[in-house]
């Protein structure tokens, strides 16, 4: 029997050598594959709901930003502490100029559109005064409404919505959050996937050297699209803890990049998503946008009424005290729609003041195993039974092509007894 398994072996060695190498291909190709499969395409291809695919993460976008959210807010990092923070008088200082500007053309607008016959006969120099005195309380009154939105930022600010927001919103953007997060980690599935599928090869060449049934070359490509896929989600995230095997300590590679991973993901959030100009626009624009709004107008308001000083009872008396609410209620409405565009200027102190990289790669360094794990696991978790069957699925037919290659031009060697008696 080793006689005739040894001379098969030799008539078809470049079949036989095939087999460790076509498994291991099979092995890359399925992990590759089962990794585009979480994240592209972005949009749904085919003909829903069944003949078609979208990648998993994309698909399920909203609970994968859920999942993203819990691991942050507010775990990590809470709204009461981005915009602690932030010294209102600093910010004040850095809105100056723009807000000045600002002031200015506001008050332009709103004379020359409500009145314009009466502020083209002001005289320059007390249009002048009447504005560096609007301009003047200026600095103060920012000030003063950065207090008031820091003692009530739980009322004005959900940072798990905005964070939410951002991620489904932007599929790109997710994907992104995965992708980097586990980057080193999906690379080493499709490598892992190609050694893997060799040394499964090898146990195949082995098996086919000595028996050949038909069902054994399928089988093989079956387990090895299976298998490589689920022994490399394993080595992945298990052990989560250090184990000591003889002179080797074991990790999940996850695991064991824990502080890289964390300094990256942090980096992400800081730059894409929690964001000093998404924090302030969400502020702004947000659900509770309302609140904020009319704690502006009362700050606003109060100012005008302010610094109009002697001359509000001309202008209330020119204008009528109606015209001069409409007026006093057109100045919030516009320096609210304008203020995200104004905001902008303090994204660079913002960002330093924030922080925000640094506290999450801090505490990301010290999160518990299981809770670290849920930064990237859920992206394999959600369908993950599709993805290994699509493995499998894939190596049957490899498995099966090969079977009707070798079936086609495998050689039968002749036993070289048989060649004497022929002799």
């Amino acid at each position: 029997m080793l006689e005739a398994a040894w001379a098969d072996f030799q008539a078809n060695l470049w079949l036989y050598l095939s087999m460790p190498i076509t498994s291991g291909l099979v092995g890359y190709v399925t992990n590759v594959l089962a990794i585009k499969m979480m994240f592209f395409p972005k949009e749904f291809v085919g003909k829903p709901p069944l003949l078609g695919w979208q990648g998993v993460v994309p698909r399920k976008a909203e609970k994968m930003a859920g999942i993203a959210c819990d691991t942050l807010v507010p775990n990590l990092v809470s709204e009461r502490e981005v915009f602690e923070r932030l010294d209102p008088d600093r910010v004040a200082e850095e809105l100056e100029g723009p807000v000045l500007e600002l002031v200015d053309q506001l008050i332009d607008e709103i004379m020359t559109e409500f009145e314009p016959t009466i502020w083209e006969t002001v005289p320059l120099r007390i249009r002048d005064m009447m504005i560096r005195r609007a301009q003047q309380g200026s600095p103060e009154v920012v000030a003063e409404i950065m207090d008031q939105i820091k003692d009530s930022i739980d009322q004005v600010f959900d940072l798990k919505r905005m964070v939410t927001n951002t991620l489904t919103a932007d599929k790109s953007l997710i994907n992104r959050v995965f992708l980097e997060t586990g980057r080193q980690e999906f690379v080493f599935i499709g490598r892992s996937g190609f050694y893997f599928g060799c040394v499964f090869g090898l146990c195949q060449m082995i098996g086919w050297t000595f028996y050949k049934g038909d069902f054994q070359l399928p089988l093989f490509g079956l387990l090895v699209g299976y298998l490589t896929n689920y022994i490399a989600l394993r080595m992945i995230f298990r052990p989560q803890m250090p184990h000591k095997v003889g002179p080797f300590t074991i990790q999940g590679l996850f695991h064991k990049r824990q502080k890289e991973v964390a300094h990256d993901y942090a980096r992400l959030i800081a730059d894409e998503i929690v964001t000093p100009r998404k924090i302030l626009e969400a502020v702004l624009t947000g659900v509770h946008s309302g609140r904020v709004f009319s704690l502006i107008a009362r700050n606003v308001q109060r100012a005008i009424d302010e610094q109009a000083g002697f001359a509000r009872p001309f202008v209330a008396l020119a204008v009528g005290s109606r015209k001069y609410i409409q007026m006093k209620q057109t100045a919030v409405e516009r320096l609210v729609k304008r203020l995200p565009e104004t905001l902008h200027v303090v994204d660079d102190y913002a960002k330093d003041a924030m922080d925000i990289a640094t506290v999450l790669s801090s505490r990301l360094e010290r999160l518990s195993p299981p809770k670290f794990e849920q930064m990237l696991r859920p992206a394999f978790q959600e369908d993950e039974w599709m993805l290994i069957a699509v493995g499998a699925a894939l190596g049957l037919c490899v498995g099966i092509g090969q079977l009707i290659v070798f079936k086609a031009i495998a050689v039968t060697p002749v036993m070289s007894s048989a060649a004497g008696i022929l002799g």
